[in-house]
């Protein structure tokens, strides 16, 4: 390794880091790993190896559509899909005649049907419906689902019949003929979501090794991160699908895994291994290099770790699976991350010795001395801190500019026409919606009775059919459109209405069926119990429950990354002022995200068609993963400003230094954040792109307005009271060594 002239600590400089509780255990793991790297290589490997392979063993328990709902819309799912109703999922079949063709489809509709009987899987083929201009015909077919009553379609159901629809599309190149319902839509969105997200996958790997290859100016040394980075994915991969089978898993849940076991996996790798080249290039021996590695940047992974533990775990308030299926996976990945950065990276470095900087890269290799700071940001820092007031106050009126658009944030679950036009089966759902207009959605009256008042309960039903039909803003027809289970205990009726599921039309009809219209009929049936689903009732109930509990997750996370600071830092003023940030921050990201997507402007960059609206849990998820990763490097940060304010500096040239100094690490982790959170923006769904861009966006506000104006223009102002101890906490160990 590169040396550059400097004086060399005195040995008792690495003895006196190992002092303290926690500081001491995370040194005595330190020790224990580099004397016994061998095995705790080994044993990091077969861990990873036991549990990644353990979950593609067992597989992955999937939630069902009731997990992913909220309230009363949730009651609604879970009867309809504990109830056995004797019929099969429907798929529908659109036949449309290309350009200078004439209409005439008897022929395709026998063929379809001659195939069709020839499957298992199909139990009925329906008759065929023509358009109003006669020009599209729609086959319906009913598929057996087999017992139980099950309504998910599972994939081998639906598979052979698409087989089938394609056979005849080939043998009738001038009609366009196309299949779509759930099992449809739901099995090309799993093909592709699972393509996508292998593509971002690989393609997010060269991108952090690039990254840190100009980072360290090594091939070794940049391999390392991205090695550990991965085994972590991997690892939190492995558990979270043993885990599923007691908390069902969320379709996002390995996005998630990797987006943020990535990037703290790579972010604590990047910080240890540059302090240790910085305590080597100093002159210490490797041994005293790696102990005063585990004694700052070890102890900052920890403080690190937690705080995105804290900040995830606020997904437990949230009071949907949905939220805990994240929190669980994430928190799995980042424990994971912190145990491999304290337990197999001290092995694997001492193991490497000076062979980390091995390969140099030409023209890079002048990044393996020791980092004497950023000239950039030490020109960006000197006339902050020069006029820290004008800084914070330019700094506020920037975020606060970006975040104005949150006034107008509006939430939506995302339906089967918002997928991507990209998709065949949402070309055929839209052209389906399109040749049959009529009734845009239907509410699903549930009701669940004994058997016994079966018929008075099909009677009240009728009656509140009748209402809504003269209550008007309804598209019922003259009968109720009732279908009971088969032990008589639950009935279902749809109840249609004119409009889009998410209108606000379609939202007053639902609130004029459940205040009014059911307690007047169903209401009155004594031991009855009634819900309403369908798709309007999954977006408004789901958008309520979120903006009932986001106050409390905000809460939550806040409130305990507070104390987790308090007791890293031993000040109230750095945990105040650490919580005012990440909060400024987060407000910005959500500001930027409706300007980008509750409008059409971005629509080509960016490749989505706007639905006026934001995902309904992207706020959430958005604030817990922003508020965690933010406090990813931010601790170190202020664990270097730290040191040196304990070093008797002045508190400026203290926050000048710490930031200059730790700039190289923290741009370069920022840089891979930004990366590979904007290459999720590229995925097809609208939620991964919102997630992707309001990630990237965050973390890049974070890491040069917040980093550049806000963060050392509050500390120059507030001076050393910033870093005034509170007595009953100097007893424990602090983030920087003493």
């Amino acid at each position: 390794m590169t040396r550059t002239t400097g004086t060399a600590a005195p040995t008792s400089v690495a003895d006196r880091t190992r002092r303290g509780g926690a500081a001491k255990g995370i040194e005595r793991l330190a020790d224990w790993s580099i004397r016994r790297r061998r095995l705790a290589l080994c044993l990091w490997i077969v861990a990873v190896v036991v549990a990644f392979g353990g979950g593609m063993f067992t597989g992955v328990v999937e939630q069902s559509d009731a997990d992913t709902l909220s309230g009363q819309a949730a009651v609604a799912e879970r009867l309809l899909d504990e109830s056995d109703f004797g019929e099969g999922a429907i798929e529908n079949v659109l036949i449309q005649p290309k350009a200078g063709v004439s209409a005439g489809t008897d022929r395709i509709v026998a063929d379809l049907r001659t195939r069709y009987r020839e499957l298992t899987e199909v139990e009925q083929v329906g008759d065929p419906v023509t358009s109003p201009d006669g020009r599209s015909v729609l086959l319906p077919v009913h598929l057996d689902l087999g017992s139980g009553g099950a309504r998910t379609l599972p994939k081998n159901v639906v598979g052979p019949m698409l087989e089938a629809t394609q056979a005849v599309q080939k043998t009738h190149p001038d009609y366009s003929i196309a299949q779509v319902g759930a099992g449809s839509i739901g099995k090309e969105f799993s093909e592709r979501y699972g393509q996508e997200f292998r593509r971002a996958e690989y393609v997010s790997l060269p991108i952090t090794f690039a990254i840190l290859l100009v980072t360290f100016g090594a091939l070794v040394a940049a391999g390392v991160p991205v090695l550990l980075g991965m085994s972590a994915v991997l690892f939190g991969l492995g558990l979270a699908s043993v885990t599923s089978f007691v908390l069902p898993a969320n379709t996002n849940q390995p996005s998630l895994i990797l987006l943020v076991g990535l990037a703290v996996g790579v972010d604590y790798s990047l910080f240890y291994i540059r302090r240790v080249r910085e305590e080597r290039a100093l002159g210490r021996s490797p041994g005293d290099a790696l102990h005063i590695a585990a004694a700052t940047s070890g102890r900052a992974v920890v403080v690190s770790g937690v705080s995105v533990v804290v900040a995830m775990a606020g997904m437990f308030v949230a009071g949907n699976m949905i939220f805990s299926s994240l929190a669980l996976g994430t928190i799995l990945v980042v424990g994971v991350a912190v145990v491999g950065s304290l337990v197999v990276l001290p092995a694997v470095l001492s193991m490497l010795g000076d062979r980390i900087d091995r390969p140099r890269i030409p023209l890079l290799s002048r990044h393996t001395g020791v980092d004497k700071g950023s000239r950039v940001w030490e020109a960006v820092l000197r006339p902050v801190l020069k006029a820290p007031a004008l800084a914070v106050v330019v700094g506020l009126l920037a975020l606060g500019a970006a975040a104005w658009p949150i006034t107008d944030m509006r939430l939506k679950m995302p339906s089967d026409e918002d997928l991507p036009r990209s998709y065949p089966v949402v070309r055929t759902l839209h052209e389906v919606v399109t040749a049959f207009p009529g009734e845009s959605t239907s509410h699903v009256v549930v009701v669940e009775a004994p058997a016994a008042q079966h018929d008075q309960v099909v009677s009240a039903l009728t009656a509140l059919n009748d209402r809504a039909r003269a209550a008007g803003g309804f598209a019922v027809t003259e009968e109720a459109k009732t279908v009971s289970s088969v032990d008589g205990r639950v009935t279902k009726m749809y109840v249609a209405v004119p409009d889009e599921a998410n209108s606000p039309e379609a939202e007053r009809t639902l609130d004029r069926l459940r205040t009014d219209l059911i307690p007047a009929t169903v209401g009155r049936i004594s031991g009855a119990v009634w819900a309403v689903g369908g798709p309007t009732a999954f977006n408004s109930d789901f958008s309520s429950v979120q903006e009932e509990r986001l106050p409390y997750v905000v809460g939550f996370v806040v409130l305990l990354c507070l104390v987790v600071m308090l007791v890293a830092f031993r000040s109230i003023l750095i945990a105040l002022v650490t919580g005012l940030l990440n909060l400024i921050s987060v407000a910005a990201a959500y500001g930027i995200l409706v300007l980008v997507f509750q409008n059409d402007w971005a629509e080509p960059v960016l490749g989505f068609e706007s639905n006026g609206a934001i995902v309904s849990w992207i706020p959430l998820i958005l604030f817990v993963v922003l508020f965690g990763l933010s406090m990813d490097y931010h601790v170190f940060v202020l664990s270097r400003i730290r040191e040196a304010v304990a070093r008797g500096e002045e508190v400026r040239d203290a926050v000048r230094s710490g930031i200059v100094r730790s700039a190289g690490d923290v741009t370069s982790a920022a840089v891979i954040m930004v990366a590979v959170f904007a290459l999720f923006a590229t995925l097809s769904t609208l939620e991964m792109k919102q997630l992707g861009v309001g990630l990237a966006v965050a973390i890049l506000l974070d890491a040069t307005v917040v980093r550049g104006l806000l963060l050392p223009g509050l500390l120059a102002l507030l001076g050393r009271s910033a870093w005034r101890e509170m007595r009953f906490l100097r007893g424990l160990p602090s983030v920087a060594h003493d």
